[in-house]
This record gives C-alpha cells, sequence and structure tokens, in this order.
C-alpha cells in the first residue's frame, strides 16, 4: 500500500480538522460509528436504570415512612394496653380491699365465725407470704410449752427456700394471741430444729399487741390495709 506523502498526511490532517462531514466519513470508514452507537445505546440503558432506582428509592422511602407510622401506632397500642393493665391492676386491688373489709365486719357483726374468717382471708395469706409450699403442722404438746397442759397444736407454715413461716389469722388480735404465737414458735424450733418466722394477720389488731409483737419479734399484717390521710 502507498504510503502518503509529508504534503498529503498535512492536507488529510487539516481535512479531520476542518470538515465536518468528511471526519466523519472517515470515523465510520474506521469503526467509530458503531462505537458512538454503542455508547449512546449504553448511556439509554444507564439513564433507564437511574431512572428505575429513583423510582426504587422513591418506594422505599414510602415504605420506611409507613413503617414509621405502623411502629408509631404499635407504641400508642402498647401505651394503651399499659394503662388498662394498671387500671385492671388497680381494680383487682381495691376488689381484694373490699372483700378484706366485708370479711372483717361481717365477723365484727356474727354473721362470720373465726372458721370462716380465717377460711375468707387465704387470700391474704398467700398474697402476703407470696410464693411457697404451705403445710399443716400438727404436733401434741405434751409438756404443755403452749398452753400450761397436754394440748393438740396446729398451725399452717409456709416453707419457702430454707426459711419456715407459721403464719396464725385472727378476727381479732391481742396481746395475749401474740405470746401464744410466741411459744408456738419456741415449740416449732425445739421440734424441728429450725427458728421459724412468725407472722400474724388480724382484722382488729389491739394496740397492745403491737407493742407485744415488737418486744417478740413477731410480724402483724392487718387484714385491712391502712391507707394514710
Amino acid at each position: 500500500m502507498p504510503s502518503l506523502s509529508a504534503s498529503e498526511k498535512e492536507r488529510f490532517l487539516r481535512a479531520l480538522e476542518e470538515d465536518r462531514v468528511f471526519r466523519h466519513a472517515v470515523m465510520g470508514l474506521l469503526g467509530f460509528k458503531e462505537l458512538l452507537e454503542h455508547f449512546a445505546r449504553l448511556e439509554e440503558r444507564f439513564a433507564r436504570l437511574e431512572e428505575r432506582q429513583q423510582r426504587l428509592e422513591e418506594r422505599f422511602a414510602g415504605i420506611e415512612e409507613r413503617q414509621q407510622r405502623i411502629e408509631e401506632h404499635f407504641a400508642r397500642l402498647e401505651e394503651r394496653f399499659a394503662r388498662l393493665e394498671e387500671r385492671q391492676q388497680r381494680i383487682e386491688e381495691e376488689m381484694r380491699e373490699t372483700r378484706r373489709v366485708l370479711l372483717v365486719v361481717s365477723h365484727r357483726f356474727g354473721v362470720l365465725s373465726e372458721a370462716g374468717f380465717r377460711e375468707g382471708m387465704r387470700f391474704v395469706v398467700e398474697e402476703v407470704l407470696g410464693a411457697g409450699r404451705v403445710e399443716k403442722w400438727v404436733y401434741r404438746d405434751e409438756e404443755g410449752v403452749v398452753y400450761g397442759y397436754p394440748s393438740i397444736i396446729e398451725v399452717d407454715v409456709v416453707v419457702r427456700d430454707r426459711e419456715h413461716v407459721i403464719v396464725e389469722v385472727k378476727s381479732r388480735v391481742s396481746k395475749g394471741n401474740i405470746a401464744e404465737l410466741y411459744r408456738i414458735g419456741k415449740l416449732y424450733e425445739e421440734v424441728e430444729g429450725v427458728k421459724p418466722k412468725l407472722v400474724i394477720i388480724g382484722g382488729f389488731i389491739d394496740h397492745k399487741a403491737y407493742e407485744a409483737a415488737a418486744k417478740l419479734g413477731v410480724e402483724v399484717k392487718p387484714a385491712i390495709r391502712e391507707h394514710e390521710s
């Protein structure tokens, strides 16, 4: 193939620079046209991809907004449920308190026997002592430790972990009841080898009973809660 002279090369390069039609014709011969068309198609595809990506981002933004609204809705529902549970708990406490008052008043006016009062107060025992295994402790006190003469001693004992709790329920608690429970505790310790915690629950509690309980280490629990004025 004959080579171009220096002047021919110079005219050729000048024509490429100055003649646009000639330049495109040469590029077409060299395959640049196909490349340019390919690049143009690629740019169109990229433009469509960017458009699709933008639409996807908008959809995701809408989903995130909806999710946020749903989360806020659930948060409000949880708050309402918490308030409802709190109200239900208050109502249940008020009902338990009303039941206590009715039991105490019923026994005070002779509608309910001492045994019936103790049976009705079982829920108070569970509430005061919490979880634990309740057992009936029955023992014949031959030496008369409790009453000064041989007798059958029968009390409720709650065993939780390693703690033993003797609990008595009385409609009216006097200092004599405190002393009696104290002696039962001493007998239990002597027989079982475990020093028990002593708890007495009462409907009406004499102020002297509190004094005796403080001295003898007996815990007194009113059947009716004392509300502060």
